[in-house]
């Protein structure tokens, strides 16, 4: 798996367990390369496949010695062992090897088989590859060795499992020395140089490679297990600084606490961060679980997406005023957090306080079903408890989504309302946004320089980020996500297994990690300006102006609802308000009554077709109004 930037971010084992890296000269530390070829095969560039000096020189050495002293093998006669997977210690296996040599030379060109054999000469253990040995003994890649690093990286293949320095560190440092002064003696490097080199300890540790981005990675190995590598959109440098971040975090929260994070460059449509868990492979924080993906009650994090549709239908306006009081939906009775209410307020200050009843009034207004519709414009499912019909506690909380799903959603706030299509793979050609958007681009505007402009409170984010956080019933689930004008990030805090953390809070919890990735992130860009805004509205009313005759709120007229209809006869919810007027209200859809409702202000219809309907509502004056509209 590997970033942008051609950096591993995580890497898989082959069929028999071995960590096998692709390996190109091209990417290697140029001193190292001379340095090996120095040291295994100096006239690589001009033999067949095979060095008739070295072998005559190692005949001469195995008949006057009675042993093999040197094997006077080329670089293209190991590959050929390599790939054979025999020992070479017989004159007929060095035969057979010098046969197999001199057919891959006549096949393929130099560059080819150097590469070979940087990608399969064994480093001890299970690996295999100047890439895997350079990541497993020094921790780094291996475009830049010092000399102590090259020459212990020389030395190793020739007796990987006799030198591992794990296992046989003096072992390991005298097969280094050795190399050194073979270098030495070519004039590859000075006295001082070796000296330097064989003064520097060999490593006693072997590293673990990269897992960066674990859970993402494991998924698209899944999907493609055969696939040789993945070419990624994320920011290995910024995934390596946000891990920690993380794992920091959720330390200071408590031993079974787990994070998730996602962070994209919107602009682009591409996903640079993805962490599913801080300790992916922590078992008492359930760290295997993908968190981004996990179903979860998203808290008060849906207001902003209600906001944008009753300023788009025109049943709040971000310049009018709501009121923030005690009020009993047909048996639902919201709360502030607080327990306390505003009374009259600013409906973008009721945005940014995150106000209960005020953000339940405008779901009455908009309509359940038309939120749940618009979610899956942004390839949203929304979860409901088993039987259980769309609601007002919507608002609050009262569905399922992932991190994931809550990201496309502040994502498509972020996209002047365009639904988000995030690309993780660079060779991916760009998504298109859905032709629907999810919220009419003013809406989404008027939403981000609401939140945006939000006082920083905990999160101290400061001005020029839309940010919004948001905590489940029992304090189970935290979340903040934020936006600028090109970085979109998203935070989930809590328990993979559901429990409770008591005091977890988005504000508390989630929020200042939003802060700190930000922060890292570098300067931000700035938010699109929404329209110049409107004069206060100075009445009480959702919709603006007090009307002595009914107004019907929703559906507003023009507009399309979408009840999820298919012409198959199935009946679908749509909650119908009236503001002002008189009660009792008769209802009529193209000139039926459809149902009275003596003192409330809304009516429940199930309505079975798609297409127009004229809605129409009489008040107990006698006055009435009309409205047309599409159902789909």
């Amino acid at each position: 798996m590997l970033d942008r930037d051609e950096r591993l971010l995580r890497a898989f084992p082959v069929e028999d367990g071995r960590w096998r890296l692709a390996t190109s000269a091209a990417a290697l530390d140029p001193d190292y390369l001379a340095l090996l070829l120095t040291i295994e095969d100096r006239r690589f560039d001009r033999h067949p496949g095979v060095d008739p000096r070295a072998l005559v020189r190692a005949a001469w050495q195995w008949a006057t010695r009675g042993r093999i002293v040197s094997g006077g093998s080329t670089l293209t006669m190991q590959l050929a062992r390599l790939r054979a997977g025999h020992p070479t210690r017989t004159p007929a296996a060095k035969l057979a090897q010098i046969r197999a040599a001199l057919a891959l030379e006549r096949v393929y060109p130099k560059s080819r088989i150097l590469d070979a054999y940087l990608t399969l000469a064994p480093f001890g253990g299970n690996l295999e590859g100047v890439r895997a040995g350079a990541l497993a003994w020094f921790g780094k890649e291996p475009r830049r060795l010092d000399l102590a690093e090259a020459a212990l990286l020389v030395a190793l293949p020739q007796a990987p499992e006799a030198r591992r320095p794990d296992r046989h560190p003096e072992a390991a440092r005298r097969a280094r020395d050795r190399v050194l002064a073979l270098a030495e003696a070519a004039g590859l490097i000075d006295a001082r140089a070796r000296a330097r080199a064989a003064a520097t300890p060999v490593p006693q540790v072997r590293r673990a490679l990269p897992a960066r981005a674990a859970h993402l990675a494991a998924r698209l190995h899944r999907a493609e297990p055969a696939r040789a590598s993945h070419h990624l959109t994320l920011d290995g440098a910024l995934q390596a600084r946000l891990e920690p971040l993380a794992l920091a975090r959720v330390r200071a929260l408590g031993p079974r606490v787990s994070v998730a994070l996602l962070v994209a460059d919107h602009r682009a449509g591409i996903l640079l961060a993805h962490l599913g868990a801080a300790a992916p492979f922590d078992q008492g924080r359930r760290g295997w679980i993908d968190m981004t993906r996990a179903v979860r009650s998203p808290g008060s994090t849906l207001k902003p997406l209600i906001y944008a549709l009753a300023f788009e239908s025109g049943v709040a306006d971000p310049a009018g005023w709501i009121e923030d009081c005690a009020r009993d939906f047909h048996g639902y009775a919201p709360r502030n957090l607080d327990r306390d209410y505003q009374g009259r307020v600013p409906v973008a200050r009721a945005l940014q306080r995150s106000l209960n009843v005020p953000a339940v009034t405008l779901l009455e207004g908009v309509g359940p079903q038309r939120l749940l519709g618009r979610l899956r414009r942004a390839g949203v499912a929304p979860r409901l408890p088993p039987g259980a019909r769309p609601g007002l506690a919507l608002a609050l909380g009262g569905v399922g989504l992932s991190l994931e799903e809550l990201f496309a959603v502040y994502g498509a706030l972020a996209n002047d309302g365009r639904a988000l299509a995030l690309r993780q793979r660079r060779a991916a050609a760009p998504a298109m946004s859905s032709a629907t958007p999810l919220v009419a681009a003013e809406s989404a505007r008027r939403v981000g320089a609401i939140l945006a402009a939000a006082p920083p409170a905990g999160t101290a984010l400061g001005r020029g980020i839309a940010h919004k956080t948001g905590t489940s019933y029992g304090h189970r689930d935290a979340w903040a996500l934020g936006y600028d004008g090109r970085h979109l990030v998203g935070v989930w805090v809590g328990r993979a297994d559901g429990a409770p953390v008591p005091g977890l809070t988005g504000a508390g919890a989630a929020a200042p990690l939003l802060r700190d990735v930000f922060a890292r992130l570098g300067p931000g860009s700035p938010l699109p300006v929404p329209p110049p805004a409107r004069a206060p509205a100075p009445a009480l009313t959702l919709a603006g102006l007090p009307r002595a005759g009914p107004h019907i709120a929703y559906p507003p007229a023009g507009s399309r609802v979408a009840l999820g209809l298919d012409g198959d006869g199935a009946a679908a919810l749509l909650r119908l308000r009236v503001h002002e007027g008189r009660a009792p209200f008769q209802w009529f859809a193209d000139g039926v009554p459809i149902g009275r409702a003596p003192v409330a202000r809304t009516l429940d219809w199930w309505p079975r077709e798609p297409g127009y309907v004229d809605l129409a509502v009489v008040d107990a004056r006698g006055e009435s109004d009309r409205v047309r509209v599409w159902l789909e």
